[in-house]
């Protein structure tokens, strides 16, 4: 029992984490962390960690291989559609472009990495340098903004970028509400099919209790964050794009052949290639998508700031492989999910606005991130050695 307690504790450790965090905020910011703006704000504001961290595990998975360049390319695909849509060119075709343009810098960067062997730390660094200059390029050094109101509110941009509340809610936004109580129970159902999906296929399940247990806890907290929404302005869109991803790349990682395939040359490459498998075309679907993340991420990040500037996306790299190793992705590759990655973007957004608040210098908001980092990747240094 006492090791079944261990493991329970040691699988959701940041879990555990994050709870604490948010408690400490919640009592230095007198409450005000957990007010319905602020959490709006967490999550409009950190929608591009979520993104970007979604397309990083996937390169994590592949054996602790990471993109130094995806923070150059937000800004470069961002810069590209601002500059577009401020010529007036209609607003989808120039969405089109940044995603097109994401996937074709991963294309770039996926085929020096899995096909001329150049390390994936390199052939990222050399991105990351190359696309900033090439977005000063494209903007001639200057900001340019963003007036396509239809682009804004679809990408979380402007006061209203939210669903409307089709429900007449006096005070609350009704559709909001219903929307988290819809969610939860989908959540519910979704984890009990699978369950009974399992034990028919004779597989070994865990005890009921813990499932319902989950269940309870996940539900209401799902509840009450629309709850919270819905006495702000309701569900920002950004929020939907967010889900959107994370809801693929779960179905990714857990459902499909190629999911499979890139935990397994994480696991172990050699074995993965004498089983018939060509590592070469995981490595470059990893980075492919990651370029198309980084697009996704471009479009958001503009559409939040209601423009595009050259120094936008610095740092968003670090962000992003933060959020995963925080989350649970190994260093050395193989191990991660996409609920880690939920959790570690949601606990660095915690800390930076909860330090926001608190007024603490950006400087050393610096200092604290990049000591939770080393702890959470100290955390897996120590849990290897022990498999080991």
């Amino acid at each position: 029992m006492n090791l079944k307690a261990a493991d329970f504790f040691k699988k959701y450790t940041m879990v555990f984490a994050l709870i604490a965090v948010v408690i400490f905020f919640q009592i230095k910011t007198g409450g005000n962390i957990l007010n319905p703006q602020n959490i709006n704000n967490l999550i409009s504001q950190n929608a591009y960690v979520f993104v970007l961290a979604a397309g990083m595990l996937l390169c994590i998975l592949t054996g602790g291989n990471i993109d130094l360049a995806c923070g150059s390319v937000v800004c470069f695909v961002g810069g590209i559609g601002a500059v577009m849509m401020d010529k007036n060119i209609n607003v989808w075709v120039a969405v089109a472009v940044m995603l097109i343009g994401g996937i074709l810098v991963g294309v770039w960067q996926g085929f020096w990495i899995a096909y001329i062997k150049v390390p994936p730390f390199i052939a990222t660094l050399a991105g990351m340098y190359a696309f900033r200059g090439l977005s000063n390029v494209v903007m001639q050094g200057f900001a340019v903004g963003i007036r396509n109101t239809t682009f804004l509110n679809v990408f979380g941009g402007g006061a209203d970028c939210y669903i409307p509340d089709m429900m007449g809610g006096d005070g609350i936004n009704m559709t909001c509400l219903v929307a988290g109580i819809v969610c939860a129970v989908i959540y519910v159902v979704v984890l009990f099919k699978n369950r009974i999906s399992a034990m028919t296929k004779g597989y070994k399940v865990g005890p009921v209790y813990v499932d319902i247990a989950k269940a309870v806890v996940i539900s209401a907290v799902v509840i009450w964050i629309f709850y919270m929404l819905a006495q702000y302005k309701g569900i920002p869109t950004s929020l939907i794009w967010i889900a959107v991803v994370l809801l693929a790349y779960a179905y990714i990682t857990g459902n499909t052949t190629m999911g499979r395939y890139l935990y397994a040359v994480g696991g172990n490459e050699k074995a993965t290639r004498l089983s018939g498998i060509d590592p070469r075309k995981v490595y470059f679907f990893a980075y492919i998508n990651m370029g198309l993340m980084s697009g996704l991420a471009g479009i958001l990040t503009v559409a939040r700031a209601q423009g595009a500037q050259p120094t936008f996306g610095q740092g968003y790299e670090m962000d992003a492989i933060a959020a995963c190793f925080i989350g649970g992705a190994s260093a050395y590759g193989g191990e991660g999910n996409v609920f880690g990655i939920v959790i570690g973007a949601l606990l660095m957004g915690v800390i930076n606005q909860g330090m926001s608040i608190m007024g603490v210098e950006a400087n050393y908001q610096k200092v604290v991130k990049g000591i939770v980092v080393l702890v959470a990747i100290i955390f897996d240094v120590m849990s290897n050695k022990k498999k080991k």
